[in-house]
């Protein structure tokens, strides 16, 4: 039996759960170490059951053998979680409160008439997810080494006259072709005052003559994702600008000196936050410091003053301090580090940008 699974059916047993339901692809990915579509997966020490469709059914089989029964869905899914529940006499089963939708719930409750509970429970496999093993490790440094060449290759590309558009769809055609399943999210190209806008929408603006560009990626590796942000600059930089940017490198950089097991997260956060605010600019950086990443972009741990969770080793997540003064620029710098047994490792390379 897998390591994974067996957690599980630990935490089961801590909360007096005979079964957990599980809704979010990226937990059921986890455990089952397969790519996860329109699936359900119901865990118990008596057994695993992934639900799924005719589209799904053959290569499941292959992939899950010694892992979970595979049961093909040809009317309600809800009825059939229901119903294997029932074979099972599973009493108390959790459910992802966070991910279930209320109506799925409610379909499958119905089902089960009064012959089981169901019980909400919130980041059993998420919690289990914040520690990365070396084959995870070993996905997501791919991921990066993708990113950082396209990164790379995008700088002769960017020049006044390219389109946001244009710029992002180049680097969505390098990564591809270089191994990507995909990018794990929309790709922010955002130039000039657009750049002050910390998530942009891409768009059909072109480049101009000495200004920022920010270019913010990630990608899809087996699973696996990456997230990175650099700033690039076309033409000439102003005092304002390379000033700023000098800021947030020097916040990202007190922020990993601070990163080691033990440490609060939420110092992390205010080693770059209170730099960035004896600057003068902390009215200027409103969003966390990072955030985990792993089989989602976002997860497990949030980087942010309001966590008080400490820092375990291996955990993986990004530290990305940014400044944006509205209708001028932002600037934004990203990296992904390792929290190591003695300190960090920075997976995305150097602070040398």
């Amino acid at each position: 039996m897998d390591w994974r699974i067996k957690n599980i059916y630990a935490e089961l047993s801590e909360k007096s759960l005979q079964g957990l339901i599980i809704s979010l692809p990226a937990n059921i990915s986890y455990l089952t170490r397969y790519f996860s579509r329109d699936s359900y997966l119901l865990v118990s020490q008596k057994e695993n059951v992934y639900f799924t469709d005719s589209r799904y059914t053959e290569e499941a089989k292959i992939s899950l053998k010694g892992i979970a029964e595979v049961k093909k869905i040809n009317g309600s899914v809800f009825k059939a979680i229901a119903q294997t529940c029932q074979s099972l006499r599973l009493k108390r089963i959790g459910f992802e409160e966070r991910i279930l939708p209320f109506a799925e719930y409610k379909k499958i409750q119905k089902e089960l008439n009064k012959s089981a509970k169901l019980v909400p429970t919130h980041g059993l496999v998420e919690g289990l997810r914040q520690i990365k093993d070396s084959e995870e490790l070993k996905k997501i440094k791919k991921a990066i080494q993708i990113v950082r060449e396209a990164l790379k290759f995008i700088q002769n590309f960017i020049k006044p006259g390219r389109k946001e558009i244009e710029v992002a769809a180049e680097i969505e055609r390098f990564v591809r072709y270089h191994g990507a399943r995909s990018s794990a999210f929309d790709i922010i190209v955002a130039s000039g005052a657009n750049s002050s806008f910390p998530h942009h929408l891409t768009s059909q603006r072109k480049i101009r003559d000495n200004e920022p560009v920010l270019i913010d990626i990630g990608v899809d590796y087996l699973g696996y994702k990456s997230d990175l942000t650099r700033v690039f600059f076309s033409g000439k930089i102003n005092s304002l600008v390379r000033g700023i940017y000098d800021i947030v490198l020097k916040a990202q950089e007190k922020a990993i000196s601070q990163i080691k097991p033990a440490v609060g997260i939420g110092e992390i956060d205010a080693a770059a936050r209170q730099y960035i605010t004896q600057k003068g600019y902390g009215g200027f950086f409103g969003h966390n410091l990072g955030h985990g990443i792993g089989l989602e972009v976002h997860e497990e741990p949030h980087i942010s003053a309001k966590v008080q969770d400490k820092l375990m080793p291996g955990m993986v997540f990004t530290v990305e301090p940014g400044i944006y003064l509205p209708h001028k620029f932002g600037i934004r710098i990203e990296d992904i580090v390792l929290v190591t047994p003695r300190g960090c490792e920075i997976l995305s390379g150097t602070l040398n940008k």
